[in-house]
């Protein structure tokens, strides 16, 4: 099968791409997936670029059971939507042809409701950016909904929605209280701005202003620029009305995380919960400046989020099927121009909103060429 490797750590140049990989066969429990498109992430850079360390001054990309799990050459790609084509031991045959997502997570045990050492497909085993890949059958959920192509599928995909599902478990986020989302053009965000509307919160979005419609219309109460660090709470207020922010969706880290804290804070007897605060990205920078004075006397509670759980995946795959979520797809590249794509991705500009998805050169024609970027072919 085609399938594009990663060598190394390093740059685009470490993705090497290859028409001459086996494919995988199914184990016991598992199906066999014709991929048709996988959406990109943040995370298919950071793992390559080996951004994430969990010690000062570290290269190296996570291993939270202990040893590390990405090994070279590896596959990757998370967000996998395609057809089941064989099955492995103990999988009823009726499976065959059926087209569904895939929960990305590479759980450590069967429990539904905790996921405390998080990897996933495309990291810790071969992911999407291939023809085809092997996943648990159980994780692989059928979604027939012709409304849905399948690139609008992937969008969808489980990285994003499930990262933003469980930074608002996280800080159960109920229904009337205000929201800031940050870095809310993005993946993520856009998943949180939907995800807020589903349960009953209001969410604000930090975006630029030329985004601003796309956002509202996907639900943001209002859009605030995140220039002008120092009057950033009081613009954030006026948004609301005087009202403070009830919990911060932070996707950007670095010396705005501060800044967040700070529209929750202003006026406490305003408040009628603690402050809270989750934090899932740190595009901003990876290291923030923060008094913990500010934490403690204000009572800040601060929720570190990475994935989620079986059980936040299976709800969110309910609201796909109940159409109570929608893709934002941005474009399709080819698997064989994921140089371009991951260029593109880090490059792009005030009209990127949401996801770009990798469909195999294979089904390209019906799978990628109807979301093509203009002049690409």
């Amino acid at each position: 099968m085609a399938a594009m490797l990663l060598t190394g750590h390093g740059d685009v140049d470490k993705l090497v791409y290859h028409d001459d990989v086996p494919i995988p066969q199914p184990g016991p429990g598992e199906v066999l997936v014709k991929v048709t498109a996988t959406a990109k992430n943040n995370t298919d850079r950071k793992a390559r670029e080996g951004l994430y360390p969990v010690k000062k001054g570290e290269v190296t990309s996570f291993a939270m059971g202990g040893e590390p799990t990405l090994t070279f050459p590896r596959i990757q790609g998370a967000d996998i939507a395609g057809r089941v084509v064989a099955v492995g031991k103990g999988v009823d045959e009726s499976r065959i042809d059926e087209r569904g997502l895939l929960d990305f997570n590479l759980y450590p045990d069967a429990r539904r409701d905790i996921n405390l050492t998080p990897d996933y497909y495309g990291h810790g085993a071969d992911g999407g950016f291939a023809e085809y890949v092997a996943v648990p059958s159980d994780q692989f959920h059928h979604v027939p909904n012709p409304e849905l192509r399948d690139a609008e599928l992937a969008a969808l995909g489980m990285c994003s929605y499930q990262t933003a599902y469980h930074m608002m478990t996280s800080a159960r986020v109920s229904a009337g209280e205000r929201i800031l989302v940050s870095g809310a053009s993005g993946g993520v965000g856009t998943a949180l701005i939907q995800l807020c509307r589903i349960v009953g919160a209001v969410p604000y979005a930090v975006s630029q202003q030329e985004k601003a419609p796309a956002l509202k219309a996907l639900g943001a109460e209002a859009v605030i620029d995140r220039g002008d660090l120092a009057g950033f709470a009081e613009r954030m207020l006026e948004a609301t009305g005087g009202a403070p922010i009830d919990a911060v969706m932070d996707l950007v880290g670095g010396e705005m995380t501060d800044c967040f804290i700070d529209t929750m804070i202003q006026d406490m007897k305003a408040r009628s919960t603690y402050p809270r605060l989750s934090i899932a990205g740190a595009s901003g920078g990876n290291i923030s400046e923060i008094l913990w004075t500010r934490i403690y006397l204000y009572q800040v509670q601060i929720f570190g989020v990475s994935h989620g759980t079986r059980e936040e995946a299976e709800q969110l795959i309910d609201w796909i099927r109940c159409g109570r979520l929608k893709p934002v797809l941005h474009a399709a590249f080819k698997l064989s121009d994921l140089h371009e794509a991951e260029r593109y991705f880090v490059s792009r500009g005030s009209n990127f909103l949401g996801k770009i998805v990798i469909v195999p050169d294979s089904q390209w024609d019906e799978h990628g060429a109807p979301f093509a970027l203009e002049g690409h072919s």
